[in-house]
């Protein structure tokens, strides 16, 4: 497949106190195998070279992990192929000419700090008010201490492999965290070691959740159907439950 040529349709924006606005810029020769990030890695290669100021963009492992790339594309979080973070996005999924354009996300509870970079510590701060499980830290436990049958460690761990990008928010027209906060939930709610804090848990973290400004849960199922790591909407019926048992 030969290189390709692109219009990017970049949103700019210097502060979280400036207004933003959409720049246009051209880009050739963009091989197909390079990662979306890549390509805005050329990109900003040229505007360097050019006296410009490159656009900024939160980016750490690049292997698919850490969350950080998150960013609107053509209207999609990611990118408009299903379970794939932005990172692992190839420009084979685009066209010779195609139109391209990026965004950060758009939320209350996500002020822009640059360009397409966004503040996503108000997850960091529902974890913290989740606090901690009551499990003894040093020597590996045996292993059939605690039994736990192999389904439930399996949604567990299902819900455990949230990133926390934010796709989630930026997906739900109301901007709510309920995926996040509902896996982040879950992986603790389906095992024994979590059992201990559950009902002091929930209560933090949804307390959290709305002092942080996300909007409710709109049953739409956007988020589902964005997240890069497919967390199901299941965990969002048992955030429900586990609250409802809370009081």
């Amino acid at each position: 497949m030969p290189d390709m040529k692109l219009k990017l349709k970049i949103w700019r924006q210097k502060n979280a106190k400036t207004k933003g606005s959409f720049v246009s810029y051209d880009l050739d020769n963009v091989s197909p195998d390079m990662s979306f990030l890549e390509m805005l890695d050329a990109l900003n290669k040229r505007l360097v070279e050019a006296g410009k100021e490159p656009v900024a963009f939160d980016h750490d492992c690049r292997e698919g992990i850490c969350g950080s790339c998150g960013m609107y594309i053509n209207g999609y979080p990611h990118g408009p192929v299903p379970g794939l973070t932005t990172c692992h996005l190839a420009m084979r999924y685009f066209n010779d000419g195609d139109s391209i354009t990026i965004e950060p996300w758009r939320a209350k509870a996500f002020p822009v700090i640059k360009d397409l970079i966004v503040d996503r510590s108000a997850f960091d701060r529902i974890q913290v008010a989740g606090g901690f499980i009551s499990v003894t830290a040093g020597a590996a436990a045996e292993a059939n201490a605690i039994l736990v049958s192999k389904v439930k460690s399996d949604e567990a761990f299902d819900s455990a492999i949230c990133i926390g990008c934010g796709a989630c928010v930026a997906s739900c027209k109301n901007a709510s965290a309920m995926l996040f906060v509902s896996a982040k939930i879950s992986q603790f709610a389906l095992l024994p070691q979590g059992k201990v804090e559950a009902k002091a848990r929930v209560r933090a973290m949804i307390r959290e959740m709305d002092k942080q400004g996300f909007g409710n849960c709109s049953n739409t199922g956007a988020c589902e159907a964005q997240c890069p790591k497919q967390i199901k909407l299941t965990n969002i019926a048992r955030l429900n439950r586990e609250y409802y048992k809370a009081y």
